[in-house]
C-alpha cells in the first residue's frame, strides 16, 4: 500500500507546486489580474457615484420644478429667436391659471442680484440674492430649518427681510444665530428671518451660498424693474411634468407671439433633465467599465504567458508523469488549477483593493460600489483563468511522453 500511495503522489503531485516554485512570476501575474479587477470595480463605482451625485443635485432643485429662462433659443436646423418680450410678473400669474394650465401647481417670478456683498458686524461675504415669491421655497425644495419664510404680505409691502443659506451663515455669522439680526447687502439693511436647510453638493456652484428676499424689495433696492431672469413653476406631480411644460409653452407663446422656432424664452423640465442625465451617465459608466475591462484582458494574456513558460520548463516532469501512468485529464487539470488559482487570488485581492479605494473621493466624486460589479468582476477573473489557462494546459496534456523525456 505504501508503494502504491507514493506512485499515486508522483502521478498527481500537489496542484499548486508550479505557482509556489515561481513566487515572483506568479505574484506579477496575480498583480495583473488584481489591477484589472480593481480598475473595473472602481471605475464603475466612479461612474455610478457621478450619476447619483448629478441626480441628487437635480432632485434638490425639485423633481417637479420647471424653469422658464429669459433669452433667445435655437433649435437644430431652425432659426434663432430674438428677445421680443421680457418675462414679466404677469407671465408668472398667467401660468397659474387653472383653466389654461391645470397641471401647473404654482409659478414664481425670479430676479437675481449676483455677487452682492453682505455684511454683519464687520464681516462680509459676496453672495447671490434671489428676489421671488414665497411659493419659490417649495418649488425649489428650499426648506427653512431656523426661523421662518417671508410671506406674501412681505412681498406686497416690499419688506426688507431675507432668508439666507448655510454657507452665508458660516461665512458671515460663524456660530452666531443670524435670525433677527440685520444683514446689510449692497448698503441695504435686511432683517434675517430664516436660515435654509443645508443642501450640500459638489461642483462650481455652492447651492447653500444663496439669499432669498421678496421680489418687490430686490427690484426696488438692488436690480431695478427690468425683465425677470426666470420663472420657476411647479408641476402638480412628477407624472404631470411633461403636460405642465406643454401648457407653459402654449401660454407663453400666446402671450409673446412666438412659436417653437423663434421663442424668446427657454423651458427646462427638471424631470426630463434628470432622465436625460441618468441615461448619459449610464453610457458614461458603461464606457468606463469597458475601458477598465481591457486591463482584465491584459491580465488574462499574462496568465497565458506564464503558463506557457511553466509548461516549457516542466516538460520533462510532464513526460515522467505520463510515463508512470498519469492520464491526459491529470495533466490538464493540474495546469488549469494553477491558472485558475492565480486568477482567483488576483480577483479576490482586486476586490479588496477596490473596496479600500472606493472609500476615498476620486476627481471630486465619491465612488458608489455596485454589488453586481464586484460579483461580475470576480467571476470574470476566474473565467479568464480558465479560458486563458486552457491553451497551455491542453498543450501540456497533448505532449507525448517520449518527446517530453527527450526535452532538455
Amino acid at each position: 500500500m505504501s508503494g502504491s500511495t507514493d506512485d499515486h503522489r508522483r502521478i498527481l503531485p500537489p496542484r499548486t507546486e508550479g505557482v509556489l516554485q515561481n513566487k515572483l512570476r506568479s505574484s506579477l501575474t496575480v498583480l495583473g489580474i488584481l489591477i484589472g479587477v480593481a480598475a473595473v470595480i472602481v471605475l464603475l463605482a466612479v461612474g455610478n457615484g457621478s450619476s447619483k451625485a448629478v441626480a441628487a443635485s437635480i432632485e434638490k432643485l425639485g423633481t417637479n420644478s420647471i424653469s422658464v429662462i429669459h433669452g433667445t433659443f435655437r433649435i437644430p436646423g431652425g432659426s434663432s429667436g430674438s428677445a421680443q418680450k421680457d418675462l414679466t410678473v404677469a407671465d408668472a400669474i398667467a401660468l397659474t391659471d387653472q383653466t389654461n394650465a391645470p397641471n401647473v401647481k404654482s409659478a414664481s417670478p425670479v430676479k437675481q442680484a449676483g455677487s452682492v456683498s453682505c455684511a454683519y458686524a464687520g464681516t462680509s461675504h459676496s453672495t447671490s440674492i434671489t428676489g421671488t415669491w414665497p411659493s419659490y421655497f417649495q418649488t425649489s425644495n428650499s426648506k427653512v430649518t431656523n426661523g421662518n419664510y417671508f410671506s406674501n404680505e412681505d412681498v406686497t409691502a416690499g419688506s426688507r427681510v431675507i432668508v439666507i443659506g448655510q454657507s452665508v451663515v458660516d461665512q458671515v455669522y460663524g456660530t452666531v444665530d443670524p435670525v433677527g439680526t440685520t444683514l446689510t447687502c449692497a448698503g441695504v439693511p435686511f432683517t434675517v428671518v430664516g436660515v435654509l436647510e443645508k443642501k450640500g453638493g459638489s461642483g462650481f456652484q455652492d447651492p447653500d451660498d444663496v439669499a432669498i428676499a421678496p421680489l418687490s424689495t430686490v427690484q426696488r433696492q438692488l436690480t431695478g424693474y427690468g425683465s425677470l431672469d426666470s420663472i420657476t413653476a411647479e408641476a402638480a406631480s412628477s407624472e404631470a411634468s411633461d403636460a405642465a411644460q406643454s401648457e407653459i409653452s402654449s401660454i407663453l407663446d400666446s402671450r409673446h407671439g412666438t412659436t417653437s422656432t423663434n421663442r424668446d424664452y427657454q423651458v427646462i423640465n427638471q424631470a426630463s433633465l434628470l432622465t436625460t442625465s441618468s441615461s448619459s451617465n449610464q453610457v458614461f459608466t458603461v464606457l468606463l467599465g469597458a475601458v477598465a475591462a481591457i486591463s482584465l484582458l491584459v491580465g488574462g494574456i499574462g496568465i497565458t504567458n506564464i503558463m506557457l513558460v511553466s509548461v516549457t520548463e516542466r516538460t520533462r516532469e510532464i513526460g515522467i508523469r505520463k510515463a508512470i501512468g498519469a492520464n491526459r485529464f491529470a495533466i490538464l487539470s493540474q495546469f488549469l488549477v494553477e491558472a485558475t488559482l492565480l486568477s482567483v487570488i488576483g480577483g479576490a485581492s482586486g476586490v479588496l483593493v477596490a473596496l479600500v479605494i472606493s472609500q476615498f473621493q476620486i476627481a471630486g466624486v465619491q465612488p458608489v460600489i455596485m454589488p453586481l460589479s464586484v460579483l461580475g468582476a470576480f467571476i470574470v477573473s476566474v473565467a479568464i483563468g480558465l479560458f486563458f489557462g486552457s491553451y497551455p494546459a491542453n498543450r501540456a496534456a497533448r505532449m507525448r511522453p517520449i518527446q517530453a523525456l527527450r526535452h532538455e
